[in-house]
């Protein structure tokens, strides 16, 4: 079994390559072709996440996605959030979210407070 560093992007394009190769193929776990799709991928992935990595969602972009997700409401946040009005205010940016908001909002709705407590995007 050859497998070496990803280090380039040629590198990391071969990588991809032998992954897409080795997943057509779809090789029992614990197979030599098993074993090295799976040390590629760990591979890819830690190329991926130095060279191509995600930053977090905005704050108020993640309330919203969840919203949409659970088919929520202005009504369904006003326990979380206050009053529909500031409800809005939070959505539009024209208030940040409190220290007791971005609890409620981990809590309720199961979005990282590290998410909630980054800065919110300029609206």
């Amino acid at each position: 079994m050859d497998i070496r560093p990803i280090h380039t992007e040629a590198d990391y394009k071969s990588a991809l390559k032998d992954i897409s190769r080795l997943m057509a193929s779809d090789p029992a776990l614990g197979t030599p072709a098993g074993d090295r799709l799976d040390i590629l991928a760990t591979l890819v992935q830690a190329y991926e996440a130095r060279h191509f990595p995600i930053a977090p969602p905005d704050p108020i972009e993640a309330i919203k996605f969840r919203m949409e997700q659970r088919g929520l409401s202005i009504k369904d946040l006003e326990p979380l959030i206050g009053k529909s009005n500031r409800v809005y205010e939070v959505l539009n940016r024209r208030r940040p979210l409190t220290l007791a908001m971005i609890r409620r909002l981990h809590r309720q709705l199961g979005i990282p407070a590290e998410v909630l407590i980054a800065e919110s995007a300029a609206g």
